[in-house]
């Protein structure tokens, strides 16, 4: 399996484990919520969840085709369209298998999950994901991107005399992305740090309290286009 089908076919399962969904609406959301998968088209999602049907972790179900299929029209300009249109009316639903090997994959935290693509697809499902895996992916991230970060700089140290005004203005937007994901990391963590060092605190004495999956920690980012909490209204 290539890095890419199987950060889909990831992607795929933790979608459906929220809910059931046509084909059709599986690609919006990924589109939408995953932002890796803006380019991936039908002839990419529909191998991959006959695969999944296959391996017993979906199953596939009738179902009505969701009102916002193509037009008539859109579809005989588009053939994947078409191919849509016929296939929305497939439901596909996670197995209880297939939620045991979305839980399992959830648990992962080898360098695979630290890489660019692969970390924004574990991260969307963080909500799903137990606290002490969230904080090994973090850190995982973090280190990663601080590796990146000294190669950049070397590299910029070498070659800063012999290159143009424009290329050097690229290599320091790189390395200023890269900088501002690091200090966004640290956020993450120290909040993730916080939560967890609170929910220890005000669970003594309830051992049997589950919060693995709490996010308390993650840190708030206030919405302008919301009221301020002082005037008494809530978030």
């Amino acid at each position: 399996m290539s890095r890419r089908s199987g950060i889909l076919e990831f992607a795929v399962l933790g979608l459906l484990r929220e809910s059931p969904m046509h084909g059709y609406e599986l690609r919006k959301r990924l589109n939408t919520s995953l932002g890796i998968f803006r380019a991936f088209s039908y002839g990419t999602l529909y191998p991959c969840l006959k695969t999944l049907v296959t391996q017993g972790w979906l199953i596939e179900e009738p179902g009505n085709a969701p009102a916002d299929l193509p037009s008539a029209t859109s579809r005989a300009v588009a053939p994947t369209s078409s191919l849509a249109g016929r296939r929305a009316k497939i439901v596909y639903r996670l197995t209880a298998e297939g939620k045991e090997h979305f839980e399992e994959l959830l648990s992962h935290t080898g360098p695979d999950s630290w890489e660019d693509e692969h970390f924004a697809a574990r991260f969307a499902f963080f909500g799903q994901t137990e606290r002490e895996v969230r904080m090994r992916v973090l850190e995982g991230r973090r280190s990663r991107l601080e590796e990146r970060l000294e190669k950049m700089r070397a590299s910029l140290a070498r070659t800063r005399e012999r290159l143009d005004d424009y290329t050097l203005e690229l290599q320091r937007h790189g390395m200023e992305s890269v900088e501002r994901e690091v200090r966004w990391l640290n956020e993450l963590i120290e909040s993730e740090r916080s939560g967890r060092d609170q929910r220890r605190s005000t669970t003594e004495g309830s051992p049997h309290q589950d919060t693995s999956g709490e996010t308390d920690g993650l840190p708030r980012h206030r919405d302008s286009s919301r009221p301020d909490p002082s005037d008494d209204t809530t978030k």
